[in-house]
Order: structure tokens, then sequence, then C-alpha cells
């Protein structure tokens, strides 16, 4: 995601440290190493393990400047307390997820494509957007729906969610919302925003 001016907004160089708070795929990663040679260097963190370990084989040549953790942004103070860095010269946040977890139908992120509702980066932890679905309250459900999606119809929404419960596909969430909602002209498909919601709800 903008990556000549994200890099260019950092302005790496050599003996600079960076922070990548969401690595994903390791793209404004590498771009850091690359123009901060030949001394500069990257923590990476994310929470998805298959995540760091692509960035492992991809990143290899860097494995000397790249120090890589599992784990939330949120807890990068933790990181660079590890690593002794009392100061960094740019920190990065790509927010969102990354299309290598999209088009892994297994993980549950997109109702494009039918898989169990699973939503999670780090797949050890316990709490899944099954769970949320299919154990919270209508009320703490809707809060949800609205506070991360901004989903205009979040009560209809959770209202329905608790009369068809349990749900236990992505394809079945998605149609489930298709009915809540009024039809009519919608500029993005209607689960779009609460998929987002028990995304963002599912991995904090």
């Amino acid at each position: 995601v903008l990556y000549h001016e994200v890099l260019s907004a950092l302005d790496p160089g050599a003996g600079k440290r960076y922070i990548d708070g969401t690595l994903g795929a390791g793209g404004h990663t590498f771009g850091l190493l690359e123009a901060s040679e030949p001394d500069g260097q990257v923590l990476g963190i994310d929470l998805d393990p298959a995540a760091l370990d692509a960035c492992r084989e991809t990143l290899a040549d860097y494995s000397e400047r790249l120090f890589l953790f599992q784990g939330n942004f949120a807890q990068m103070a933790k990181f660079t307390d590890s690593m002794k860095w009392q100061t960094v010269d740019g920190i990065i946040l790509d927010l969102g997820l990354s299309s290598m977890q999209l088009d892994n139908a297994n993980r549950g992120f997109s109702f494009q494509q039918d898989a169990l509702l699973d939503m999670r980066f780090d797949p050890s932890q316990p709490l899944t957007a099954a769970e949320l679905v299919n154990s919270l309250a209508e009320e703490d459900l809707a809060d949800i729906l609205w506070e991360y999606g901004e989903e205009r119809f979040a009560r209809r929404i959770a209202r329905t969610i608790v009369a068809r419960r349990p749900l236990q596909s992505t394809v079945e969430l998605a149609n489930l919302v298709v009915s809540a909602v009024p039809g009519g002209f919608h500029r993005i498909h209607p689960a779009t925003k609460t998929f987002q919601a028990l995304r963002i709800a599912v991995n904090d």
C-alpha cells in the first residue's frame, strides 16, 4: 500500500532502526532493509505465524538485520525492550488484513468463499468469530457491529443472528445478514461491515 510514498516519508538510511508493526508479506520491511543498507535494522511484528514464516524465507538475505516477533503491534514496547532499543527512527502500521489471509479460504476471513467462521490472525488463540456470533448477548453483538463496523443495521442483524444461531460458516452468516437488512441498492455487499467488525473483535 503506497509503497514508494511510505518509504519516502520514513526516509530510511544506514544505521537507522524501524518497526513494522503489521509485517504481513513483508513488502514495506523489504524496502526499509534495502534502503538502510548496510546496517539499518527492522523489528517486524505480526499476529499471524504464517506471515512470519513466509518473511523468514523471503527476507532470509537480511536475517542479521531483521528481528521478528509474533504478537500484536500494541506490544511493540515489550519487543523493543527485549531488543534494548531505546529509540527508533520510524514506525509503520498497515492496518487491516492482507490478501494472503483473504485468499486462504480456510481462514474464514471472507464471505466470498465458504469456510468455518474463524477469522483469527493467530490460529492458536481460542476466540473465533463463531464463538462470538454464537455466544454473545444480542446487545453486545450489536455494539460490536456498530462500533467496529459502523453498521447502521447493527441491531437488526444482531437480532437475526440470535434468532437463527448456531451459525458455523461464512456464507451462512453472509446470507443471514443479507436477509436481515432492507433490500435495494447497496454500494458494497451487505455483509461487508459485519465481517469487518467481527475480524476486529476477534483479533483485538
